[in-house]
């Protein structure tokens, strides 16, 4: 499952842990059989793109070839990234883990009220699973052996695809092939299509709203925290993290290197999603560099009381901004678009 996720939200079970989001909301309606629930946003609406019929043979995340008599149309889903996607796809989850923690830190795609709820994400209820009557259940994991694949495999019937939720290598290309699997699944690869297509279109004409931009400096540094006992702790976004490569498309330098990680980070960058963990004194470390910051939890108000906050460059000079509340950080092509436009927001000082 996910592993760094997994290491801020037991620190979330403390303090406030802080990926972000804002988005559009979603209900239920009926669609194909009787009782295959269908995501209802405005977006949703009014699409007009065809669900295939009949058989699909896949490859997952993993490299394990799937067989279904037919598209999936009542899907349980283990992660927020993937739950996300699903809506998007005009596909709303019978079952989601942990429904409370999405609606928090996710608002992207709005989850239906009668979603079944399944617990944590790293320890589903397996019962309430099973009662929610899936017909695909869709999990994240780095290793087709993980435990919770062999659990499911070996306890129920219902087919399970597997994601990889994040790839240091192309994070990018990454939340687009999570999003086109599930789309494929699903039989809703034309929907996946067009909204591939308009997240690319998006991008680029951020891209084109930023080109002119005057900064000082372009080097930056996303990050959020929180805080574990009486100390304050800052995760630095690396290269390989999604949000950084949302940043380096739009013409900025990442801030956080491996040397300075060596000096200042507490423990290696994780090498899935370029998360690093640090403290206060290690934002010294990048200079000038532009700071971008979650704004969700009360970490912040920590963060502003700190004499070597209020000391850093960016923050003297204005270009210390947070992200508006909402934006999640490990989402999909919806989530990516919210944090391009909270990039074009602060590179413009909006």
């Amino acid at each position: 499952m996910i592993r760094a996720l997994r290491t801020a939200a037991a620190a979330a079970a403390v303090t406030a842990v802080a990926f972000i989001a804002a988005g559009c909301g979603t209900t239920t309606v009926e669609a194909g059989s009787d009782d295959a629930p269908r995501a209802a946003s405005e977006a949703c609406q009014n699409d007009s793109t065809a669900t295939s019929t009949g058989p699909i043979e896949l490859t997952d995340g993993v490299g394990r070839t799937m067989q279904l008599d037919a598209p999936a149309e009542r899907v349980a889903v283990l992660e927020w990234q993937q739950a996300e996607d699903a809506m998007t796809l005009c596909v709303a989850p019978v079952a989601v883990s942990d429904p409370e923690g999405y609606a928090t830190w996710v608002s992207a795609e709005q989850l239906p009220e009668d979603v079944v709820d399944l617990g944590t994400r790293g320890e589903p209820d397996l019962d309430a699973l099973y009662g929610a009557d899936p017909d695909l259940i869709i999990v994240e994991a780095f290793e087709a052996d993980a435990d919770i694949v062999q659990t499911l495999e070996q306890e129920s019937e219902v087919p399970v695809l597997v994601t990889v939720g994040a790839d240091a290598s192309d994070p990018i290309g990454n939340m687009k092939n999570v999003f086109s699997l599930i789309a494929e699944a699903t039989g809703r690869t034309e929907r996946a299509d067009q909204v591939l297509a308009d997240f690319d279109q998006h991008l680029a004409d951020a891209k084109a709203e930023v080109a002119g931009a005057d900064l000082p400096t372009t080097d930056f540094v996303f990050f959020d925290g929180w805080v574990e006992g009486s100390n304050l702790v800052i995760r630095p976004y690396g290269e390989g993290a999604l949000f950084t490569a949302f940043g380096t498309e739009l013409g900025l330098t990442p801030a956080w290197s491996d040397d300075i990680n060596e000096a200042y980070g507490s423990g290696g960058v994780d090498p899935a999603y370029g998360l690093a963990q640090t403290d206060i004194e290690g934002l010294t470390a990048v200079g000038d560099a532009n700071l971008f910051y979650s704004n969700e939890g009360d970490w912040t108000d920590e963060l502003e009381k700190s004499a070597i906050w209020t000391s850093l460059p960016a923050v003297q000079e204005g270009r210390a901004q947070a992200f508006p509340a909402g934006v999640w950080g490990a989402g999909g092509p919806i989530s990516g678009e919210q944090a391009v436009d909270a990039f074009v927001d602060v590179i413009l000082q909006k």
